[in-house]
């Protein structure tokens, strides 16, 4: 969850896996999706047989010149998504490894998850999964099919059908808006809108993301290549596609890192005015810097000053927004491996960011977070979920990463192999009704 950039796998893919670009699981027959960087602990995959990749991350795409920015070429890879949530949680992680190739660890002997109640009866607000796929890949703009893909609807309803009623759908900015305050690409644009009608239409929340952690074309959103304005006309874009659906809710973008928190809330606070100016009410999801993990919520990590000084001051004239965390459960808070430092590190790990909440009286959401299928990770995700269930005053909801149609054998994916459900499901669902 920290400082590392997750590569999402395909089935039978290899995965990437890191602080700056995520580990690599390999599997049987191969496909050619290759996943995009992501967030701080969960793995993007890269392409099997693409000789432009090789299955290394690729470089960072060029940015055009502002007011005419073109696309990157098909070689180039977008920037690498992360999330912030603001509070102000105790320092009890470590800062993610910083190695690129560092391969994800699948615990040797899986156990069966033995679920605990949860500590109240009634579940959160939102409660579901990331379903990755539209910003997978370092192809811009990319092919639909081989480069990325959007969820799927039997997803969806799979998903549904367990009790999940929240989705985070990921997307690369620089492919659904090629030039800065340029109109957005038809196809892509539809892609996404496409399942996001679809899942609201069965009463579902989506949450939609840029994966580019607060960058565009490898630029920081709030430099000279990238002014606010920029991330702004971006934002009334959207506001203005999907402010008319109230389940949909907007999170700013993935993980913001290496990028000082006073100037990320300063683009935050432009991209949110920009979205109430359209008139939209929807749900604000704001991400903090620093990777926007909860364990280091109150620390300084040479951002400035800490999320837990900075994001006080988050303003929304519509005064509805939720302050974003992520929070994985291995020695570096990255996601990278499937083991879990210990029982109870997923409520030790969020007890600070909690605190921050209830004294700031704002509210939370959990944007990723994930375990192995160990039994000490199945009791971590217990554990977990009964804390935030137990401090639901001020956290609404979480979404587990992850699910998506190219995930293949990825550690933590809940997508079902053979219509059995992955053996990690069972934790989830006394959360879930």
């Amino acid at each position: 969850m920290t400082n590392t950039i997750t590569n999402r796998a395909f089935a039978l893919l290899s995965f990437l896996a890191a602080a700056a670009a995520c580990g690599s699981a390999p599997a049987e027959g191969g496909s050619e999706l290759a996943p995009a960087e992501t967030t701080q602990g969960a793995p993007l995959p890269s392409p099997v047989g693409n000789p432009s990749n090789g299955g290394t991350p690729s470089a960072t795409p060029t940015t055009p010149s502002l007011g005419a920015l073109t696309p990157v070429g098909a070689g180039a890879a977008a920037a690498t998504p992360s999330t912030g949530a603001a509070g102000a949680p105790a320092d009890t992680g470590t800062t993610p490894s910083s190695d690129p190739t560092a391969t994800p660890t699948t615990p040797t002997t899986p156990a069966t998850p033995t679920p605990a109640a949860p500590a109240t009866p009634t579940p959160m607000p939102y409660r579901g999964i990331n379903l990755a796929g539209g910003e997978f890949g370092s192809a811009i703009p990319g092919v639909l099919g081989k480069d990325y893909a959007f969820a799927t609807t039997s997803e969806v309803d799979y998903y549904m059908s367990k009790g999940m009623n929240t989705f985070r759908m990921g997307f690369k900015w620089e492919r659904m808006q090629p030039a800065a305050n340029g109109a957005f690409d038809a196809a892509y644009e539809d892609g996404l809108a496409s399942i996001v009608t679809y899942a609201t239409s069965k009463g579902a929340h989506v949450v939609v993301q840029p994966h580019n952690f607060a960058r565009y074309y490898g630029n920081v959103i709030g430099s000279a290549q990238v002014p606010n304005a920029v991330f702004a006309d971006f934002w009334t874009r959207m506001a203005t596609k999907y402010g008319s659906n109230p389940n949909v809710m907007f999170n700013l973008v993935n993980e913001p890192h290496d990028i000082s928190t006073t100037q990320w809330v300063s683009a935050a606070n432009a991209a949110i005015a920009a979205i109430r100016a359209t008139g939209a009410t929807n749900t604000i999801v704001v991400p903090g810097a620093s990777w926007t993990g909860a364990h280091s919520w109150s620390s300084n990590d040479g951002y400035g000053s800490s999320n837990a000084v900075a994001m006080v001051g988050i303003q929304d004239p519509g005064a509805n927004f939720l302050i974003e965390a992520h929070q994985y459960l291995d020695a570096d808070s990255s996601g990278g491996g499937g083991n879990c430092v210990s029982t109870t590190i997923g409520s030790e790990r969020l007890s600070g960011w909690v605190k921050w909440l209830r004294d700031n009286k704002m509210r939370g959401m959990l944007g990723e977070f994930a375990g192995g299928n160990n039994a000490t990770c199945n009791a971590a995700v217990t554990d977990m979920l009964t804390y935030m269930m137990a401090n639901s005053d001020v956290v609404d909801g979480w979404t587990w990463w992850a699910g998506g149609p190219l995930w293949g054998s990825y550690v933590f994916t809940l997508d079902p192999v053979g219509g059995k459900d992955q053996p990690q499901m069972a934790l989830l669902t006394p959360f879930l009704k």
